[in-house]
């Protein structure tokens, strides 16, 4: 059977996903250690620069007993209980803003983008003041939906990129972004709109973003990988991992979990909340697009500032709430 990184981290005395024996003195998975603190001593997980998965912990009882077990730990000031609710509590809502919480600093991380007036640095600078946990970034570009995500999809006039193709017993759908979802009652192979995919069936935005197709062209192969690369499982991104991006626009990209539970204000208006922060560069035509650690699905492509020419920050849907929503699985 197929071993991923994510297996790894998941291995106990175990590993149930090989068959292999580990040895009785194995460390336990960071992600069990840190559930097992409880929510007010964890201050989650991440990989650093050097690759090495590093446990946050709030007291120093915490610090010896994960160094004991054998895990990389770190003192830290805040649970992730405690900077979730420092960004909720001081969020003032402004367009075109992004709070999200970056685990290797222990920090919540406010981005403003170009359409911020000067009035409103003001009150986000006070906001991060008032939070004593964070730290105000600009963005020179604008935070938008990118609904103008891999292969394209075409819709109402606009062109998306399929996320993930899911099923449900015997029938199949696939996932794109809700934003695109909600302007397109059908779904098409080309601009033209001479082939078609589907009907949408649901479709989330604002709040979250994400959205469900049923296929009705039963003309079509439906390959539940992305763009040559075999989609076997699903699961939450973390901090410093290592993904790529597809979409219709950019094709593939690649970069790093740079945030978790991110709420975006976006500059053209909607907010998104609970969404995967990344450095991966997108534009225009890749929302909707998927986000994967090899054969992992992790996001659907929502939005962000920058392009693929200077760089910039994208922002993505949780996968894993898409499923649950939709009772949906990938294949």
């Amino acid at each position: 059977m197929r071993t991923t990184k994510r297996a790894l981290l998941l291995a106990a005395a175990v590993t149930l996903l090989t068959g292999v024996l580990t040895p009785a003195h194995a460390a336990p998975s960071p992600i069990a250690f840190a559930h097992g603190l409880g929510a007010d001593r964890s201050g989650g997980f991440y990989r650093d620069g050097n690759g090495a998965l590093i446990v946050n912990v709030t007291d120093a009882a915490g610090l010896e007993s994960a160094r004991a077990a054998g895990l990389s730990a770190k003192l830290v000031r805040h649970s992730l209980r405690a900077l979730n609710s420092l960004k909720d509590k001081h969020d003032p809502g402004v367009r075109g803003t992004a709070w999200s919480i970056d685990v290797a600093t222990n920090e919540i991380v406010v981005e403003a983008d170009s359409t911020v007036s000067a009035a409103d640095l003001g009150r986000l600078a006070t906001a991060v003041s008032a939070s004593g946990a964070a730290r105000l970034e600009r963005l020179s570009g604008t935070l938008q939906p990118t609904i103008t995500g891999g292969d394209a999809i075409y819709g109402g006039g606009y062109r998306c990129s399929l996320g993930f193709n899911v099923r449900s017993g015997s029938t199949y759908y696939f996932l794109t972004a809700g934003h695109c979802g909600k302007v397109a009652p059908a779904w098409y192979t080309s601009a033209n709109q001479t082939t078609k995919l589907g009907d949408t069936t649901n479709a989330s935005f604002p709040g979250n973003d994400y959205a469900l197709v049923r296929y009705t062209n039963t003309s079509i192969t439906i390959d539940g990988g992305v763009g040559g690369q075999d989609i076997a499982s699903a699961a939450d991104a973390y901090v410093g991992e290592s993904v790529r991006r597809r979409g219709s626009t950019t094709g593939t990209r690649s970069g790093t979990v740079t945030g978790l539970n991110a709420t975006v204000h976006y500059s053209s208006g909607g907010t998104v909340k609970g969404m995967i922060r990344t450095n991966v560069c997108a534009e225009p035509g890749d929302s909707g697009g998927p986000l994967y650690d090899g054969s992992i699905a992790l996001g659907l492509t929502s939005g962000g500032s920058g392009n693929c020419s200077s760089g910039g920050t994208t922002f993505f849907q949780p996968v894993t709430e898409a499923l649950s929503k939709y009772h949906v699985s990938v294949f």
